[in-house]
């Protein structure tokens, strides 16, 4: 695995959108970028960043802004400015050429370039923050985990005490935990080791059957490590994730699977008796499995390194995540 080189004080961040834009009024997110730039970092957005829409332009000038971020040897790492819903068209635009051993961070909807990266590239990825995830007055623990991540520090992440159920509670952009956090899982106690690779699943179930899915390659290469998987559920029905679990054991993508970790759904439904749990159970079997993790769109938030070492434990309702550059 190829870890790119991480932040350094006076490092050039290269913000851009290859999904939604942000707008041009978002104070928020300047404030963000503000965060960011108080670890001694320079900022440089793309054009498209401010831009307003589902997509922040055409799918060929957000891969072109991507690529020219990708090429400059002046900026230093990448950080997706936002989510949405749209990023995979810019996958048939991008080539072997275009990309190089660089540090590229988002969340949600830029899962499947992270994804691609890691997977055909060999080339680790950060997930769980985009540019605008920084927003808070005062940054929460996770939040800076993130910054730290970035750093290359990679510190261990440890269940947390309560979560956020309702985003619209937030003052001043700071997390409203008032949820008791209670990871659950179908061990009593699991530990397990592998090489971790994941994301947002509601985009991760398009790949499957198109050029830009290197899966196969990535678990042969890695199968004497295991992997680990972690899925981010952001608003897939449980009938859909079950269907889309099947579709993934059918591909192929769990031979050599070791565990699977999914967040807190950001927004559940489902129409059935199907649960989550239930879904993971059935296609997956006796593989140790945890849910309701601080992973993915409910803060607060872990960040994950696609492609390195994990050691994942759990007991009694509490987790651990811990990574290493191996």
């Amino acid at each position: 695995m190829k870890y790119p080189k991480f932040l350094k004080e006076k490092s050039t961040i290269g913000v851009t959108a290859p999904s939604a834009g942000i707008g041009k009024f978002d104070t928020d997110f300047d404030k963000s970028l503000d965060n960011l730039r108080n670890n001694n970092w320079k900022i440089v957005e793309t054009p498209n960043v401010r831009n307003e829409g589902e997509v922040s332009s055409s799918s060929e000038v957000r891969a072109k802004e991507f690529k020219e971020l990708m090429q400059n040897n002046e900026i230093d790492a990448i950080i997706c400015a936002t989510g949405g819903d749209f990023l995979t068209d810019i996958l048939p635009f991008i080539k072997d050429e275009d990309i190089k051993e660089k540090l590229v961070m988002g969340a949600s909807d830029p899962t499947n370039l992270l994804y691609l990266i890691t997977t055909k590239y060999d080339i680790a990825t950060l997930y769980g923050h985009n540019a605008g995830s920084f927003d808070a007055s005062n940054l929460f623990t996770s939040q800076n985990i993130a910054i730290e991540y970035l750093k290359g520090n990679l510190l261990p992440q440890e269940s947390y005490e309560y979560y956020e159920s309702n985003r619209d509670d937030r003052v001043n952009n700071n997390y409203a935990l008032t949820e008791k956090v209670e990871w659950k899982s179908n061990k009593e106690e699991i530990d397990i080791t592998g090489r971790l690779i994941g994301g947002c699943i509601d985009c991760l179930k398009y790949l499957p059957g198109t050029p830009y899915d290197y899966t196969k390659e990535f678990i042969e290469k890695y199968k004497d490590d295991g992997i680990i998987w972690y899925f981010d559920i952001f608003s897939m029905r449980t009938e859909d994730f079950y269907l889309t679990l099947f579709q993934l054991k059918e591909s192929g993508w769990f031979k050599y699977c070791k565990g699977v970790i999914t967040g807190r759904v950001m927004f559940p439904q489902g129409y059935t008796s199907m649960t989550y749990e239930k879904a993971l159970r059935q296609i997956l079997g006796d593989i140790p499995i945890i849910t309701e993790a601080d992973i993915g769109h409910v803060a607060p938030k872990m960040t994950l390194l696609n492609g390195s070492i994990a050691h994942i434990t759990y007991k009694n309702g509490k987790g651990k995540i811990e990574q290493y550059l191996k």
